[in-house]
């Protein structure tokens, strides 16, 4: 009988599940959506248990219409969309929808965190306590919703939340735990002085976890609930990001990662913490026991896919990508800048919006979906600028995700960040990442190098054009400078908003 192991990939829109052999091979894959809420403006929110229903289903689906045996399960491990704070009361029960990654209600609390500790809370967390990360939201929750702060007797992270209700068992990795911002990231403990500092009761912080440490094994009630065995066992996984590194091998220092999802990552693997970054792009622990830095564009894919529900929601992405190939380089004069929900780097800033620049009347459909596709690239540039005036040197680029997918915006990579832009064979990202968290649980390789040998192949190398870099380079330096052109107007229309209840 074969044997498999399941990376499931908990994300901000639906769960992916992948049974995986030994080859590295996907033999069957499973998802299934989930709702995102979004009460008001700068809230957004998810129920938990709605991740449990739907990994559930995923899994079903597996074992029924894929014909994966239970027995052939051997392990599972996660990958999980970061930040978002899943408050547990003593009996483990949720009190309230998860504050996800895309939250920005915190600004406040932000501030606070800013004012109270400085250049310290960087030095510390290896972040700036941006909205969305885990602490600004529990000081969120202590400050507006004191009767849930009472009864809170732990937190944990999505992932977290899924695993510990298929083993009963609660903790968090240290990919997760990094992205908290509760986390010293020169010990690898939980920062007694940040608890101290801002009346964090340590009792609420779950048990920390090696990604891939044995946490247990399927539990008898969720066996009957999925169709499990309980003899599968069941490995701590990793944040979204830091799996999505795994999942596309980047293991030495030379790599990134270029991920277009939901938001969109630039990440670099790092051998220790960089205080150069000063924050504007985070550090967080990779599965391997290094590290790894990375800078986040809230909304990359989201970008696009709000596009096209918006203007186009009668066309396939397929016929998105066919319109924008028959446009030019620069979108005939069309710029567009991603920030419509806001930045995070290099400009950390919740009140940032998109803009459209250079509109006029020759543009059509396919300029401006050309424009949002180019605009999210840009904002990627901004985030490899910061490693090149580091000194990074970064020889190949490897992309996943929604960018991975599109021969136009893999050449269109290519040519703007002017690197080779490595497609895979397999781009799940952070799906393969999980599965391999758990195939190094179980003792198939004996390290994630050797893991990757087996589940990481190339598929397709798309190299730089020299005339197109040029080109995109004259573009991209009108893009870089709108951020600051529209800056005050748009945080005047955010305060109009809320003056009237928008």
């Amino acid at each position: 009988m074969d044997e498999y192991v399941l990376g499931i990939d908990l994300g901000t829109s639906a769960v992916k599940v992948s049974a995986v052999d030994r080859n590295g091979e996907i033999k069957a894959q499973e998802s299934f959506d989930y709702p995102l809420n979004q009460p008001q403006t700068g809230y957004s929110e998810q129920n938990p248990n709605d991740w449990v229903m739907s990994t559930t289903v995923a899994i079903v689906r597996l074992i029924l219409d894929d014909h994966i045996a239970p027995q052939s399960i051997k392990g599972i491990s996660y990958s999980g969309q970061m930040h978002g704070l899943v408050l547990l009361n003593k009996d483990n029960q949720v009190l309230r929808p998860a504050i996800l990654w895309n939250d920005t209600r915190t600004t406040k609390q932000r501030h606070e965190i800013e004012t109270q500790m400085g250049d310290q809370f960087e030095a510390i967390t290896g972040n700036r306590p941006l909205e969305g990360f885990t602490l600004p939201n529990l000081l969120w929750i202590k400050e507006n919703e004191p009767q849930i702060w009472k009864e809170t007797a732990t937190f944990l992270l999505p992932k977290d939340y899924v695993r510990y209700r298929m083993t009963g068992k609660l903790g968090i990795d240290y990919t997760d735990a990094t992205g908290t911002t509760l986390l010293d990231i020169n010990t690898n403990q939980w920062s007694k002085l940040l608890c101290e500092k801002f009346d964090i009761p340590e009792k609420i912080l779950p048990p920390l976890l090696k990604s891939t440490q044995y946490v247990g094994n399927i539990t008898d009630q969720y066996a009957e609930f999925s169709g499990l065995s309980t003899e599968t066992k069941v490995f701590a996984g990793a944040a979204d990001n830091a799996a999505g590194a795994l999942g596309a091998g980047i293991l030495n220092s030379n790599q990134a990662l270029s991920s277009i999802g939901t938001s969109g990552v630039i990440l670099k693997y790092e051998d220790q913490p960089n205080p150069g970054y000063h924050g504007t792009l985070q550090m967080e622990d990779h599965p391997d026991g290094g590290y790894y830095s990375m800078g986040v564009t809230l909304a990359a894919g989201y970008s696009l896919s709000w596009f096209k529900k918006t203007f186009c929601n009668d066309m396939s992405y397929a016929e998105l990508n066919q319109a924008a190939q028959k446009s030019t380089i620069g979108s005939n004069g069309l710029v567009f800048t991603p920030y419509i929900v806001g930045e995070r780097a290099p400009y950390a800033d919740a009140n940032t919006r998109g803009s459209f620049i250079g509109v006029d009347g020759k543009q059509n459909l396919g300029d401006f979906i050309r424009a949002v596709m180019e605009g999210i690239v840009f904002s990627f540039e901004d985030l490899l600028n910061i490693y090149r005036e580091q000194g990074s040197e970064i020889s190949t680029i490897v992309s996943i995700g929604g960018g991975s997918k599109s021969e136009i915006w893999l050449q269109m990579q290519a040519d703007i960040f002017n690197r080779p832009v490595i497609k895979l064979k397999n781009a799940q990202g952070p799906g393969m990442g999980a599965a391999m968290i758990a195939a190094v649980g179980l003792g198939w390789f004996k390290d994630f190098q050797e893991c990757a040998k087996q589940f990481v192949h190339r598929d397709q190398v798309y190299q730089p054009i020299s005339a197109n870099v040029k080109k995109y380079a004259e573009i991209y330096a009108i893009y870089h400078q709108v951020y600051e052109q529209t800056k005050q107007i748009n945080h005047e229309l955010q305060d109009y908003k809320k003056q009237n209840n928008i």
